[in-house]
């Protein structure tokens, strides 16, 4: 029987909860959630490319994409707030959260709401030119923000529109990175280019940030890097390391790597 959005998917025998069924996972710092994610940090690494297969077939076999991305944001927003309380941030100022248009967006909205729901002040800014999420997984989670306390929604579909959400970013605890996900190859075009160097620039005003499954633009295959390329203090990557986080351009971006499960069963994962 397929999965439904709202019902929790069962983690295998001996394994940790997933993400959004883990009662305990916004308890742990960034060390308690690398062992409680053991499993999936010791998987052998795979391309951008496999990825997408595993989680086109993980979907064939019944496991809903929505479900898939809820996993994925829940993994990031306790991510977040561990950096955060590490650095003690946490509390000191709203959470920034850029998204884009795809299901890389999907998975910060995910963030955004869970982040909310553990007492954070939010902020999620779509920087697209289509008021909309393009996906409609991230369409949904967009949607949900809507109707949550503590969440600003912000449309930013040019460059200044970027530039005017970058005023006071510094006072921000966290800066999400969920622009783009894996594959990217080229130079980055407007408005992701300015919220690329937006978030750059909160790091160096002594901002973390949390890349959701890579930096924005690294290939998550070659580890190849557009330019410009978000520089992460931490990346939460999915089901399995990723070979392009790997390499040393790769890995010179994209901070601490953490791997969270999010549910793509064996059987779908094979080459």
């Amino acid at each position: 029987m397929p999965t439904s959005p709202d019902r929790p998917a069962r983690p295998t025998a001996g394994s940790a909860p997933l993400p959004a069924d883990d009662r305990q996972l916004f308890e742990l710092d960034l060390d308690g959630l690398a062992a409680r994610w053991s499993d999936a940090m010791a998987r052998a690494p795979m391309t951008a490319e496999e990825m997408t297969g595993a989680d086109a077939r993980a979907q064939r076999l019944g496991v809903p994409g929505i479900r898939l991305m809820e996993q994925a944001g829940t993994g990031v927003a306790a991510a977040a707030r561990a950096l955060a309380v590490a650095t003690g941030r946490w509390g000191e100022g709203p959470i920034l959260v850029l998204c884009g248009a795809g299901n890389n967006g999907g998975d910060g909205m995910v963030a955004a709401r869970r982040l909310a729901a553990h007492g954070a002040r939010v902020a999620v800014a779509l920087v697209a030119s289509g008021a909309r999420p393009q996906t409609p997984d991230a369409a949904r989670n967009w949607d949900r923000l809507a109707r949550l306390a503590g969440v600003e929604r912000v449309h930013a579909p040019v460059a200044r529109d970027v530039a005017l959400l970058g005023h006071g970013v510094e006072r921000a605890a966290i800066v999400v990175d969920a622009l783009l996900g894996t594959g990217v190859r080229g130079l980055l075009r407007e408005p992701v280019r300015s919220a690329v160097d937006l978030a750059n620039r909160a790091r160096a005003a002594g901002v973390p940030v949390v890349a959701v499954d890579c930096p924005t633009a690294v290939d998550l295959t070659s580890g190849e890097l557009s330019d410009p390329v978000v520089r992460a203090d931490v990346t939460v990557t999915f089901h399995r390391p990723k070979a392009g986080l790997l390499t040393r351009r790769g890995a010179a971006v994209a901070g601490r790597v953490l791997v969270a499960p999010i549910g793509i069963p064996a059987e779908a994962d094979r080459a």
